[in-house]
């Protein structure tokens, strides 16, 4: 099968890569849902709001960022399907970079896959409730906070290599993250 015929698979839902394997991963267009499964190695299916639930019982679930593990962002009326990413870096306490797909718009199209984006932990609490995420849109962390339900970590399964490249600018993100 060729690789634009595995990445369809991917997307169908009809095809789990196996973990460790990432095979053109980053250039994978489409929805945060298959990618995220891909990259994560985490075998849940449905819309991204549901990750969070479906987990219970299956996958460990936390509040505090690991390289690997999911953040899976809360249903809203701006996210009505929620959203899923694979946190590639941890930078600090608040910061990390995460990987995933349809976030940005890349020449005027979603569903591109981005590299060590920064997110941000904006929650009173410090515990990773609401996050801001950075947009390409604005080269900088997009105005809107986002609530989390929290972090699926992936267990035995292997995240992808590659999720975080071989030069992530961590300055740059703490820049994003507390320069305002």
């Amino acid at each position: 099968m060729r690789y634009k015929g595995i990445m369809a698979a991917i997307a169908a839902g009809a095809l789990a890569l196996p973990a460790g394997a990432h095979a053109g991963l980053l250039d994978y267009v489409g929805q945060c849902v298959p990618f995220a499964r891909a990259a994560s190695g985490i075998q849940i299916f449905g819309d991204a709001w549901t990750w969070w639930s479906q987990a219970a019982g299956r996958y460990v679930r936390a509040h505090t960022p690991r390289v690997g593990s999911v953040i899976v962002f809360a249903r809203t009326a701006r996210l009505p399907l929620g959203h899923v990413a694979v946190i590639s870096r941890v930078v600090e306490k608040r910061v990390v970079m995460l990987t995933h797909a349809n976030w940005s718009r890349q020449n005027g199209e979603r569903g591109h896959t981005e590299q060590d984006v920064t997110l941000f932990d904006v929650s009173p609490a410090n515990d990773w409730s609401q996050v801001k995420v950075w947009y390409l849109g604005v080269e900088g962390l997009g105005g809107s906070v986002y609530p989390v339900e929290g972090f699926i970590y992936p267990g035995a399964a292997k995240a992808a290599p590659g999720l975080s490249g071989k030069n992530p600018d961590d300055i740059a993100a703490l820049i994003d993250a507390y320069a305002r």
